[in-house]
């Protein structure tokens, strides 16, 4: 336990009379003198001392057999005393002793440390006496009494001793020793350093003994300390850790009463300390206010703001502050950047987060921190190939991939079915002295077992254990369910042998990985005998294993009996599993079935969550069978169970693809009277249906509109947007444009002064609708500038739309610029440029391309 308040002030009273009792040894050891030619060095110098021929001291062997003739304490003493100008020669004549079986006692040791002090080599000090508080050499002394043989020495050595001797402590953890050490003196004239001090607060601070860090401020303004704005800080990072805001405020006054300078780290320290424990406004509101007034914060006030804000996705406040930031000319750090490329990539708005990066680049920030982010949020997003091309373009640039972007990739490329590119990388890590870690083996296994080469996974397999590495629980899940599939129910067990004698238990996902394996390869009934006789002690997780291997292999009528039999019994699976098979069986017909499942589900007290509902609808909608998407909603509303907003969309959504407009637009009211407010999602949709129906008219579905239902417009949900203040985003403004109700030009500006960035699919829909006076090439040159890629469905729309205003030449030039691009065209490009061509000529070297 730590000592209280009071044992601190005890310790200085209790220290003294040890110290009389002690010294009585001392008086006979020979004084060192002190040397004029060794004068106080500063530690900076120390190491190109340590260079000096002194340094690199050789002994002869006349000089080892002087160190043999040193037997005694006081021949040892003298010999130290001989070197009290080459602090090298001193120390290797120490360390010779102790090799050859001298005991070094506190004489010794004193001596050394003397001429450490007094040469100012205070790194070779703090070695020292690490070595002696970790006691590795038997030592038949305590510390104090290294302390009591210098006692008649100057300030400068107590100085240096204390503060090696404290270091020495704290970086074994042994805070209640160091704080003795602080507390051993009651010499006239000496008052503690106040960077040792501050050393020690700051190591207690990261090793989380805050209440000991305030006990300690608290002494040592009592007895009149002199403190710094580094001591200050130390004690308003462990106020806030605490979330006594109050009282940190209150430091920043007894900093002004006490006349040191409020520095700007100091209030960035609070505002830290409010991001992270969750009041991020207020920090903000300081960060503004402070920075307002002069108080020049640094940019870990603003990293911590804008990290707090990405991290509650309130990215445009997140650049706001970055905006700030450079106004002000604070010069935004990696952790800045990789704060904002992290929150717009869990947003899914790549197309800033490479802004960004490029951002990054040009002012020279190292990017490596962040690419990984990127690769995997583009892959996240399905844009694999996408992805692909970014990790060589990264690659090209110079930029350091590590480990994980090599993982991200290799997992992209076996997805793919392209296991043999993602063996190349693997070999390619090697060639770049990446070393290859499990992470990256099973990934490369994973593929192979994709693709069906269980050869090839063994054999990398074997090879990872052959290079030293040892496989993880990931690693032998992967294998079992490749040798479960590819294999025999036999090799799967065998696999569970080998992992139990590697020291490696398999869990609940080994045994379900099994079961997945034989389900996916057809053998059912080997998967249920594995469940049945092979797997001893089962869960409800292993339970819901074999349902999902059931509906996996379509045999969803054992999988219903399954559940059934389990349901009987007091038990139900978890509600992925459940959601799954109540789907399955929708889709396939057994309706029935599926309402009893539901029902069972009910009966159970076990009603669908939020996240089951929306699943299910979800998957229903994304099949088109909208009408059970339907019938599940009200059976699930019938027994009290509201749907939210995501539900509703869902289904509002399914029947407007249907074009079934009727009955969206009464789900849509419906939603309103239950007093669920819609949101810029929903009424993107449909505005977007309606405004089809409007350009299409009398051509629309019988089951749309009729003549005794209120007749409602598009334009009627972008008034009711207004009213209810829902602003637009990208995608509404988007629809607005392809559909012609807003004029292009105007919606571009709002968007651009709402801080809005339009994306790919914007800019795609703007060219489109731009008239034959539009500058097409300016518009798609703005696009580049932005640091948005143009896809193959841009180029198809630009090309077509510059063949249609007869500007055949920029056409024939963006042609020529996808090409570079790697971007294969399409049918409809060639039609455009054949439909643009001007005379014969151009029509027949046209026609020679397409054929090619």
């Amino acid at each position: 336990m730590w000592v209280s308040a009071i044992k601190l002030n005890l310790l200085r009273h209790f220290i003294k009379p040890v110290q009389c009792i002690r010294c009585r040894s001392f008086s006979s050891l020979p004084q060192l003198p002190v040397s004029s030619h060794c004068q106080y060095i500063s530690s900076d110098s120390e190491e190109g001392e340590d260079s000096s021929s002194h340094s690199q001291y050789i002994w002869s062997d006349s000089e080892e057999e002087d160190s043999s003739e040193c037997n005694s304490t006081s021949e040892v003493v003298n010999k130290l005393d001989s070197f009290r100008k080459d602090p090298g020669a001193a120390l290797t004549f120490f360390e010779l002793l102790k090799a050859k079986g001298f005991r070094h006692n506190v004489h010794t040791y004193a001596a050394i440390v003397r001429i450490l002090c007094y040469c100012g080599r205070q790194k070779k000090l703090e070695s020292l006496l690490r070595e002696l508080v970790q006691k590795k050499n038997d030592l038949n002394f305590e510390v104090i009494d290294l302390f009591e043989a210098l006692s008649k020495e100057g300030s400068n050595v107590f100085y240096r001793v204390s503060d090696a001797m404290v270091k020495a402590y704290c970086s074994e953890r042994m805070f209640d020793q160091a704080l003795n050490v602080l507390f051993q003196t009651d010499r006239p004239g000496f008052v503690w350093s106040k960077f040792t001090c501050n050393f020690f607060m700051n190591q207690l601070l990261k090793c989380g003994e805050v209440d000991m860090v305030l006990v300690l401020y608290e002494e040592m303004k009592s007895m009149g300390f002199s403190l710094n704005q580094f001591t200050y800080d130390i004690v308003i990072k462990a106020l806030c850790k605490l979330a006594r805001f109050e009282e940190a405020f209150d430091v920043l006054n007894e900093m002004n009463k006490a006349g040191v300078t409020l520095h700007g780290y100091n209030c960035s320290t609070i505002i830290q300390g409010l991001c992270e424990n969750g009041r991020l406004d207020v920090g903000y509101d300081l960060l503004l206010k402070w920075s307002e007034n002069g108080i020049p914060l640094n940019a870990f006030a603003y990293t911590a703001v804008i990290h707090e804000f990405c991290q509650n996705s309130r990215l445009v406040e997140a650049e706001s502050v970055l905006l700030h930031m450079k106004q002000l000319r604070v010069t935004p750090d990696k952790y800045v950047y990789s704060a904002l490329i992290s929150g717009y990539c869990k947003c899914g708005n790549i197309s800033k987060a490479l802004s960004l990066h490029g951002e990054m680049t040009s002012i020279g920030i190292k990017t490596n921190y962040v690419v990984s982010v990127i690769l995997k949020c583009l892959c996240q997003m399905g844009k694999t190939s996408e992805a692909i091309k970014k990790f060589k373009e990264f690659k090209s640039m110079g930029i350091f991939l590590d480990q994980v972007c090599y993982n991200v990739i290799m997992d992209a490329l076996c997805k793919l079915g392209e296991v043999e590119e993602a063996v190349k990388l693997f070999n390619e890590m090697e060639g770049r002295q990446i070393v290859p870690d499990v992470a990256n083996y099973t990934t490369v296994i994973d593929g192979y077992i994709l693709r069906g080469k269980l050869v090839d996974a063994i054999g990398l397999f074997k090879k990872m254990r052959e290079m030293g590495y040892k496989p993880d629980i990931k690693a032998y899940n992967v294998l079992a369910r490749g040798l479960a599939q590819y294999g025999s129910v036999r090799d799967a067990l065998d696999c569970l042998k080998y992992m139990k004698k590697q020291g490696v238990k398999p869990n609940v996902i080994t045994h379900n990985m099994i079961i997945e394996g034989l389900c996916t390869s057809g053998r059912v009934k080997e998967a249920r005998a594995f469940f049945d006789v092979d797997l001893k002690e089962k869960c409800l997780e292993n339970y819901s294993a074999m349902v999902d291997g059931y509906c996996e292999a379509n045999h969803l009528e054992e999988a219903f009996q399954f559940f059934m039999t389990l349901s009987q019994q007091g038990f139900l699976m978890r509600s992925e599993s459940c959601c799954k098979l109540l789907t399955n069986l929708l889709i396939e017909g057994y309706n029935n079935k599926a309402f009893k499942l539901l029902d069972t589900m009910l009966k159970l007290d076990a009603k669908p969550s939020k996240t089951t509902y929306d699943k299910v609808i979800g998957a229903l909608c994304l099949a088109g069978e909208i009408k059970w998407a339907h019938q599940v909603f009200d059976f699930l509303t019938r027994h009290g169970l509201i749907p939210d907003l995501i539900s509703y969309t869902m289904l509002i959504h399914g029947f407007c693809k249907l074009n079934c407009l009727r009955e969206a637009y009464n789900i849509f009211k419906d939603m309103k009277l239950r007093g669920i407010k819609p949101d810029v999602v929903l009424y993107t949709i449909l505005c977007d249906a309606y405004s089809k129906i409007n350009k299409r008219g009398s051509s629309s579905s019988p089951h749309t509109l009729r003549s005794n239902e209120e007749v409602v417009d598009a334009s009627d949900f972008l008034e009711e947007m207004k009213e209810m203040e829902i602003s637009s985003d990208v995608v509404c403004y988007t629809v607005l444009i392809a559909n012609n109700l807003a004029d292009a030009g105007t919606v571009f500006n709002k968007m651009i002064d709402r801080g809005l960035e339009p994306d790919i699919v914007f800019y795609t829909v703007l060219i489109a609708t731009l008239s034959k006076g539009n500058n097409l090439m300016g518009v798609f040159n703005e696009m580049i500038d932005r640091g948005l890629e143009p896809d193959t469905v841009c180029y198809t729309v630009l090309i077509a739309r510059l063949c249609y205003t007869n500007n055949l030449v920029d056409a024939l030039i963006v042609f020529d610029e996808m090409i570079d691009r790697g971007l294969e065209p399409n049918i409809v490009i060639y039609k455009a440029l054949l439909c643009g061509c001007p005379t014969k000529k151009d029509v027949d070297k046209y026609l020679s391309l397409f054929a090619e």
